[in-house]
């Protein structure tokens, strides 16, 4: 099984992506930190149910990795936008051997004491045009989610536009089960609707 775990906001700069996420939730970001392997950086936000949002980008300070970045950051453009969502599980390797080819091979990771494992892609592009979930396993205890204030934000619904929802729907039935995470058919998009201490908010 996997459960949802956060959802990730990309922009150009961590600045716009940091400056979207606040517009429409009306909360600052707490400081987040730099990636390395694939040379990134980040903000983040503490929801309601243990989960958090991060806003991400590519980190013109460090140098070029390797291999395609996660979340497909090397080909993003345009104004900053909810891009990924990310589902932990308690097996990495276990969880891959479920789903069909294309979720990825496990990498290692490390910021501070936070260690994880994440499938990513070889050419950073997720399954679904990047709609289908990021796999993520934390390794031991340490979890961003407790650490970040919390400021009265929660994720009502999270709504995955695709052309083929359906189909992705379908895959991931056996193994998640949230009634916050909706398929609907269409052009794609990710769009999470948000309770806050202003009222109801959309991030897209």
């Amino acid at each position: 099984m996997i459960a949802f775990d956060h959802i990730a906001v990309a922009g150009e700069t961590l600045a716009a992506a940091t400056d979207h996420v606040e517009a429409a939730l009306g909360v600052p970001l707490q400081a987040g930190g730099k990636h390395a392997v694939f040379h990134t950086h980040n903000r983040l936000l503490g929801l309601e149910d243990g989960l958090y949002l991060e806003a991400i980008a590519v980190n013109p300070q460090a140098p070029t990795p390797d291999r395609p970045r996660w979340f497909d950051l090397d080909r993003f453009k345009g104004a900053p936008r909810l891009t990924n969502w990310i589902c932990r599980c308690d097996d990495l390797d276990a969880t891959l051997a479920q789903l069909p080819e294309g979720f990825g091979k496990p990498v290692d990771l490390q910021r501070g004491d936070l260690r994880w494992r994440m499938a990513v892609p070889a050419n950073g592009v997720l399954p679904f045009d990047n709609c289908a979930p990021a796999l993520i396993q934390w390794v031991g205890d340490a979890h961003p989610a407790p650490r970040l204030i919390q400021q009265g934000c929660g994720i009502e619904t999270l709504t995955i536009r695709h052309p083929e929802a359906a189909s992705l729907a379908k895959l991931l039935g056996p193994i998640l089960t949230d009634t916050r995470i909706a398929f609907e058919d269409g052009a794609v998009q990710l769009r999470a609707e948000f309770t806050t201490p202003t009222g109801p908010a959309t991030l897209c």
